[in-house]
């Protein structure tokens, strides 16, 4: 069965209360992301989940090469797998918002290529070339706890490759549709099987904004904040445009173009409008509870191990926002469990 993970923000106060919930709803895993200047850090957070829940997974969504050193990042990791008792993920892209903050763009392929080999050797108690220093963490051995997986977040053909080949788990970020989503995986599948890692399968799951309401309308209005921050991703150099059709390769370079970095995630944020409601439908999981269980099925039926649902939101309507919670936890995950997959 398909796993269903719910990522956010970690606000600072909120993380035992946030993973309590949805422990309680049902999700397998919760994740936040480590993005300094909009959120309190990732594993702090997560550390305290980790006391609050007995099964949760806990994944930091996502960290990146530039703003931590990779020994920081195995050893914090490492703290969240010992708090946890062995579920904890580490997750790691290309970087988006903590470093637009720092006025520093996402991170070359080939920086997270050579910062992902020293954190894995890390991470598996290895000694790690630092610049010409043999470094060990040799505590992370001593606890006992399996190493912690590495989940990396990819959009273009480069990340997906690179994810498959030297990760545990490839999380694809490329929107809800599904003929995207195939073709993602299809790179990801083809990298792993020519890998040395080729005797192992790797775990691919697909990063998707969500909301379902029992009227569409306000469901598409939900996801607009999110959705629009998750297009941003798809207008990143090095993301496959051409992939998209030219309606939505128009939508995305309006929004990379128009990008309000004050506003990353938010409903009232001026590239929103850029986002017509076709792309909205297309780009994300948005309608009547009905529609959101097809369109999950269809992509979970192209062999997704999970699903990490970033749920529609907007400050201004709450109440909706509860009611498309509610709608998610009670009436969408529960059917689309029940479903039969296609064959």
């Amino acid at each position: 069965m398909v796993e269903v993970w719910t990522a956010g923000a970690h606000v600072a106060g909120t993380a035992g209360a946030v993973a309590r919930a949805a422990e309680r709803d049902g999700f397998d895993g919760i994740s936040f992301g480590d993005t300094q200047h909009i959120a309190a850090d990732p594993f702090g957070g997560l550390c305290v989940a980790a006391r609050e829940t007995t099964r949760l997974g806990l994944m930091v969504g996502v960290t990146n090469p530039v703003t931590r050193h990779p020994a920081v990042s195995a050893a914090a990791i490492a703290t969240v797998q010992v708090e946890s008792g062995g579920r904890a993920i580490l997750g790691i892209g290309r970087g988006d918002s903590a470093l637009g903050h720092l006025g520093r763009p996402p991170a070359p392929v080939a920086v997270l290529e050579d910062y992902l080999d020293r954190l894995q050797g890390y991470l598996a108690g290895e000694t790690v070339d630092a610049d010409g220093y043999p470094s060990q963490i040799p505590w992370i051995a001593r606890t006992g706890q399996p190493k912690v997986p590495v989940d990396v977040a990819a959009t273009g053909p480069r990340m997906l490759a690179l994810g498959a080949a030297r990760a545990e788990r490839v999380t694809v970020n490329v929107g809800a549709e599904p003929a995207r989503v195939a073709w993602a995986l299809e790179v990801a599948r083809r990298a792993r099987a020519s890998s040395p890692g080729a005797g192992r399968p790797v775990s691919l799951g697909a990063y998707l904004v969500v909301a379902a309401h029992p009227d569409a309308a306000v469901a598409r209005d939900l996801v607009r904040g999110p959705l629009a921050a998750y297009a941003h991703f798809s207008g990143m150099p090095g993301s496959p445009r051409q992939l998209l059709s030219a309606d939505d390769r128009a939508v995305v370079e309006a929004v990379t173009a128009d990008y309000d970095l004050s506003g990353h995630g938010q409903r009232s944020a001026r590239h929103v409008a850029h986002l017509d409601d076709a792309f909205v439908e297309r780009f994300g999981v948005a309608g009547t509870p009905e529609h959101c269980v097809g369109h999950l099925g269809d992509l979970v039926d192209l062999g997704l191990d999970r699903l990490v649902v970033v749920e529609g939101r907007d400050a201004a309507a709450p109440g909706a926002q509860r009611t498309a919670h509610r709608v998610l936890v009670d009436e969408v995950l529960p059917a689309l469990a029940a479903r039969a997959p296609r064959d």
